[in-house]
């Protein structure tokens, strides 16, 4: 069993908390579906404000929906297809402050207002991206993009295969 202490005193805090939680739940564990699917848990856990957590894996030249928290969602996104898309196409954290206003958008979840998604890279090589969702408008910001890259980049060689 993991118990973590997470600070939520400042978003530094919380991200450093994660990282060091995210390292103990997936050091020296081979398997990335199980990797993945104890990190979506873990942000779910201790992210405010969420209503979807989770991971796309680049599978055949597109993404299909890994390990998640929140409602169904689309199983599969053409690379530079809406938000997952772009960042898988461009390797750049996309933080989107109304997804209405994305052009391209896939809603999986109607109630979603903002997204942050973050590509996971290892050895110049996409593997995935983490994608947060939430109903509120302009949830996520530059502490959160940073925080979350600092997370990607710790998991992705643990997931790489």
């Amino acid at each position: 069993m993991y118990d973590f202490t997470i600070s939520a005193e400042s978003k530094a805090e919380l991200y450093r908390d994660l990282q060091s939680a995210l390292d103990a739940l997936t050091a020296g564990e081979p398997d990335a579906i199980a990797n993945m699917a104890n990190v979506a848990a873990l942000i779910w856990q201790y992210l405010p404000d969420l209503n979807w957590a989770g991971f796309y894996r680049l599978v055949g030249g597109e993404l299909v929906v890994g390990p998640f928290l929140g409602k169904p969602a689309c199983i599969r996104i053409a690379i530079g297809d809406g938000v997952c898309g772009t960042a898988a196409a461009t390797l750049q954290t996309q933080l989107v402050e109304d997804v209405h206003a994305f052009p391209g958008h896939i809603a999986c979840d109607a109630a979603s207002r903002s997204e942050l998604v973050v590509p996971i890279v290892h050895d110049g090589r996409l593997i995935g991206v983490l994608d947060l969702d939430s109903p509120t408008p302009a949830r996520f910001d530059a502490a959160d993009a940073a925080g979350c890259d600092a997370l990607m980049a710790v998991l992705g060689p643990r997931i790489a295969g």
